[in-house]
């Protein structure tokens, strides 16, 4: 019977999740490629100690628009997939190029909506606003799914860090990848190419896959696009965006926790930080909810620093303890279990090695 094997380029978060999924399901093998310096050692440490027979991690020496690009080659290479198929298997993705991934996305913006009519902080019908840490734009685009399909959305509100392509590409129209890629406290939107942002333009060129076509060839071939101003006129209406610098993340964690007795990791940090500027900066004081999108044990050594100024002791798991005895409460369960995993071999490889990589590790014909 054919099989499914899974391709997976992750910037941090994806790769564990799907892993996890996957690990010990029949008729699969899933592959997860990540930047080796791009991650924080917590993250890296879920994905090497993740169980699984047909769970494999690998390295890879570039950052993750590298791993991505590389893994969407593979699968325009017709030559390789036909190879898969005459070996009975059959590639498919977990990370957000597949856009199953983003349907169960959309629920959680429904949900969120719900539990605030629920709590008697809105009425239903009520319109609110979303701020979203953002990197490959699949977060924010089940947030715009979501709205297509009825909610009451007023404001989608693209958060970036130190990379802040998106953020210019709001405010001017025109998207450059052609900048430096700064290795930030949130790795997870370490990211100069959004892939799901094309599905956007589908929408606001009124389905024009010609245009959006051509975009994408420049993006590859030039490095930059600009939009027409009907559809930056369209962008506009629903989005706005925003930015965090390093030291703005820093200080976010710092004065959540100081005023709400509330962790927050690097990424929602950015997600929280650019809410406000937003707020202050439009005036704009509709309902907003800001999506948190890791546990801020993840990162402990960048929590603990804004926390305290101070560095944490040691990488890794000793820092979840100093962050722990520092702030309190229960560890979940989760985060309990990297304590008692065993990492497996890992392997690190440039990314013009990863086709070949897969081919061992499937032992193709």
């Amino acid at each position: 019977t054919e099989t499914t094997r899974i391709l997976v380029a992750t910037s941090g978060d994806t790769g564990k999740a799907a892993m996890a999924g996957f690990a010990d399901v029949e008729g699969t093998r899933i592959i997860v490629f990540y930047p080796k310096h791009g991650v924080s050692p917590i993250q890296e440490k879920q994905m090497v100690t993740q169980k699984g027979n047909n769970t494999y991690v690998v390295g890879i020496t570039g950052n993750f628009d590298d791993a991505q690009t590389q893994v969407k080659q593979i699968f325009n290479d017709q030559a390789f997939n036909q190879r898969l198929i005459d070996n009975g298997y059959q590639f498919s993705s977990a990370n957000s190029m597949n856009i199953g991934r983003l349907i169960p996305q959309v629920v959680y913006y429904f949900a969120a909506y719900g539990q605030l009519v629920e709590q008697g902080q809105i009425k239903l019908d009520d319109a609110i606003n979303f701020s979203v840490p953002t990197g490959n734009f699949g977060d924010i685009l089940a947030g715009w799914y979501a709205k297509k399909l009825g909610l009451p959305i007023k404001k989608l509100i693209c958060a970036s860090n130190k990379n802040n392509v998106l953020t210019d590409f709001f405010t001017t129209g025109r998207y450059d990848r052609r900048r430096d890629f700064h290795l930030t406290s949130a790795p997870a939107m370490d990211i100069l190419v959004s892939s799901n942002l094309e599905r956007l333009l589908f929408d606001v060129y009124d389905e024009d896959a010609a245009s959006v076509k051509d975009l994408m060839e420049r993006l590859q071939n030039d490095g930059w696009y600009q939009i027409t101003a009907v559809a930056k006129a369209k962008l506009d209406s629903e989005f706005a965006a925003g930015y965090a610098t390093q030291s703005q993340v820093a200080g976010e964690i710092k004065y959540v926790y100081e005023t709400s007795v509330y962790l927050i990791d690097p990424h929602t940090a950015v997600g929280s930080f650019v809410a406000r500027q937003y707020q202050k900066n439009s005036n704009n004081q509709t309902t907003m909810v800001i999506l948190s999108t890791a546990s801020p044990y993840k990162f402990p050594e960048t929590v603990y620093h804004a926390l305290t100024g101070q560095d944490t002791q040691q990488q890794g798991l000793p820092s979840i303890k100093q962050l722990h005895d520092l702030v309190g409460g229960e560890l979940t369960a989760g985060v309990k279990e990297l304590f008692d995993h065993q990492p497996r071999k890992e392997s690190v490889i440039a990314p013009d090695d990863m086709e070949n990589l897969i081919a061992q590790v499937l032992k193709l014909k």
